[in-house]
């Protein structure tokens, strides 16, 4: 017998019950009918209390079934009643959840009375219907292996009510006939959650056929992200009590009715509305500035937020929210993100028929305390299964800066100038003479009474990334069909405070260096100019500890306001004027 098969899983968990050892079974330390007590003998209470009483070491794990503690105290209290056939009769609910079980064999026939039946998360690929009781009402073989159920449908299970298959590959195969009533005519309960089903309406056509489902839940598939979901499933299926974790009302039953039969209408589509908001807590590129920099080049800053998404078409709904990628040098320092290199090669791999992740950015804005970006973009998404695979693992919101570079104009850059003129230049831009020669004195003494305003011409823009943050997507999975969050992003660095720092650290070293040389070189606890022992004699720095607390910067935390937004039908009215909405346009 493998110990894969779940015969094997069971007869090892009864083993583990120890039914003929004590306190359970015949022993010598059971008191005699006859009235003749040993010195080490027990009454059936006190062995009774050694079974149930959470601290005793005879205290077993009994939850893969509710039959085994009292399966135990028949062992206390009519051992002779033990025998197999008994036992397997004994049990109507098993549990064997994460035991590694992979072949359903025809041992689990034993179990004659067998009603609930739990085999999730294992590595079951098959369920043989002929190994199964024909007494079962519940089977569960949620998270397995199961691509189809054509072995589990050879054979009617008459009395079975309850059936859950969550988390499945059922739907890859795009086949659902054998979840029709020919096949379970009993069922009352469904669970084909996150079961990679795609097609909605071919599904629903084989659940009509269902004649006393009651409860169903659908909660995971890619269909589920589409606008129809789920009033088109309220309308196909009217018999429905509860649908995922929502009991059905009489009022949702009737803004939905009419749904099932518009045709024409798309349901295997997502139009997701990504909304950028609000962005706080960046630091002013201008506070630490040094008045005694020059006049040139002038710098300029500018911010936006940068994110991927995967769709097949977007629409700016606000402004003009692209920038042109061309001529950009990008900040070597800058902060790359291993999500975003991950992104494009999964783009790169997917075939031309599917979607892909595209990036996005909003419009630039100056600094300010609090920037509102307003960015609001619709993705169509018709790869439904893709798009979930991307809302699982979430991405990336990031914060970049653009740097511009402003020098002036050479003078054959200037309109008007002509080739044999010269300018002269110092540096700083300062005392710059006049490219092009006044033609009257007058212009002179004007430009002595007014400096005039050089031409500027800009470098290529310099980008680069200030702090990203993940934003986890699952919950547009599990059923909600909004997430509005607020993010935190640290600051990884600002341009000014490294260079400060670098700056101030070798004007230590020189003071260091400067004084020890006036003292006749480095001592024995000195080298080159930093005390590396902890003693310090007076008037000597450590210089450790001031660089530690030169290095101690606060980072800043950026907030970020973010939304996601799933379009939801809220009614077969609403669905009918889209329908006609998109027909006038087309």
């Amino acid at each position: 017998m493998s110990s894969n098969t779940v015969s094997a899983v069971l007869e090892k968990l009864i083993r583990l019950l120890c039914l003929t050892d004590f306190p359970c079974g015949r022993g010598s330390w059971r008191k005699s009918t006859c009235g003749t007590e040993g010195a080490e003998t027990e009454d059936t209470d006190a062995l009774l209390d050694l079974l149930n009483c959470p601290h005793s070491p005879w205290h077993h794990d009994v939850s893969w079934s509710p039959q085994a503690s009292g399966l135990r105290e028949v062992a206390v209290l009519s051992p002779e009643r033990l025998h197999k056939d008994f036992i397997y009769k004994y049990f109507t609910t098993l549990h064997i959840v994460d035991k590694g079980v992979s072949v359903v064999d025809k041992g689990l026939l034993k179990f004659s009375k067998l009603e609930d039946l739990v085999l999730s998360a294992n590595k079951i690929s098959e369920v043989p219907a002929d190994n199964l009781p024909r007494t079962l009402k519940v089977l569960e073989l949620h998270a397995n292996w199961l691509p189809h159920l054509i072995s589990l449908t050879r054979d009617k299970h008459p009395h079975l009510q309850h059936l859950g298959l969550s988390s499945n590959p059922l739907g890859r195969n795009g086949d659902s006939s054998n979840l029709s009533g020919r096949h379970w005519p009993q069922l009352v309960c469904l669970d084909l959650g996150d079961c990679e089903f795609q097609e909605q309406k071919a599904l629903l056509g084989d659940l009509k056929t269902l004649p006393r489902l009651k409860r169903l839940v659908l909660e995971g598939n890619p269909f589920t992200l589409a606008p129809s979901y789920p009033g088109l499933t309220v309308d196909s299926l009217p018999q429905l009590s509860c649908l995922d974790t929502t009991w059905i009302s009489f009022e949702q039953q009737q803004c939905f009715r009419g749904l099932a039969k518009m045709s024409d209408l798309i349901v295997d589509q997502v139009s997701a509305t990504v909304t950028v908001g609000r962005v706080k807590g960046i630091p002013d590129p201008l506070r630490s500035g040094n008045e005694k920099a020059t006049d040139f080049p002038v710098v300029t800053y500018s911010y936006f937020v940068s994110y991927e998404f995967f769709s097949h078409q977007s629409t700016k709904v606000d402004n003009d929210l692209s920038f042109d990628s061309t001529h950009v040098a990008e900040d070597n320092s800058s902060d790359t993100d291993p999500q975003s290199d991950w992104n494009c090669q999964r783009e790169k791999s997917e075939p031309e028929t599917y979607g892909h992740v595209s990036r996005h950015s909003t419009r630039q804005l100056v600094w300010s305390e609090i920037m509102d970006f307003s960015d609001t973009r619709i993705h169509i998404v018709r790869d439904l299964a893709g798009l979930k695979k991307f809302l699982k693992g979430g991405f990336y919101l990031r914060i970049e800066e653009e740097k511009v570079l402003s020098w002036p104009a050479a003078a054959e850059d200037l309109p008007g100038a002509k080739p044999g003129q010269k300018v002269k230049e110092r540096k700083g831009g300062k005392g710059r003479d006049s490219p092009i020669k006044a033609g009257s004195t007058k212009e002179k003494s004007k430009d002595k009474k007014k400096k005039s305003v050089p031409e500027l011409v800009q470098d290529a823009p310099i980008r680069r990334n200030l702090g990203s943050v993940h934003v986890p997507l699952q919950s547009l999975i599990k059923g909600d069909h909004k997430l509005h969050v607020i993010c935190e992003a640290e600051i990884l660095h600002t341009e000014s405070e490294p260079q400060d720092l670098g700056k101030k650290i070798k004007e230590d070293k020189r003071k260091e260096d400067t004084e020890s040389k006036r003292r006749g070189g480095s001592s024995a606890g000195q080298k080159h100019g930093t005390v590396w022992s902890k003693g310090k004699g007076k008037g000597e720095r450590d210089y450790d500890e001031d660089a530690h607390a030169d290095n101690t910067v606060s980072v800043p935390l950026v907030t970020m306001e973010f939304s996601v937004e799933l379009e939801k039908w809220h009614s077969a009215s609403e669905a009918h004027q889209r329908l006609m909405f998109s027909q006038q346009t087309s």
